[in-house]
């Protein structure tokens, strides 16, 4: 069981549905759902960088059943090119978790350790527009 709270206006996905809170609104989920809130969703004009890009990718496999198996694809590709241009070992182990996260249908937590890479990609100044 999962309880989560948006404030008013905050929007989430829940299997693929968008919804927006009207006031401030408490949600118990009662099976396993793939569901993002507010600050986990990214939109593409965003996905302005490498490990930006993998984000978004993997999120839209994470929200996107039907659609899996296309961005599952890019998510690769996306992967391969980013492992390739790191220097950093921690960036690289990073991107190790989030493959065997991926590997395993962990959509929720690859997207955990997207966000530490987009961190770590920020922190070595490697950001560059898509």
């Amino acid at each position: 069981m999962l309880r989560i709270t948006l404030r008013d206006g905050e929007k989430a996905i829940v299997n693929g549905a968008v919804l927006r809170a009207v006031g401030r609104t408490q949600i118990l989920v009662e099976n396993k759902v793939s569901i993002l809130r507010g600050r986990e969703i990214m939109r593409p004009e965003e996905a302005t960088s490498p490990a930006r890009q993998l984000y978004f990718s993997t999120m839209l496999a994470y929200i996107d059943p039907a659609g899996r198996d296309a961005h599952q694809e890019r998510v690769v590709a996306l992967l391969g090119a980013l492992v390739g241009g790191l220097a950093d070992p921690e960036a690289k182990a990073s991107c190790i978790q989030f493959a065997t996260n991926i590997a395993h249908g962990d959509y929720y937590r690859a997207l955990a350790d997207a966000r530490a890479i987009i961190a770590q990609e920020e922190a070595a100044g490697e950001v560059q527009a898509a």
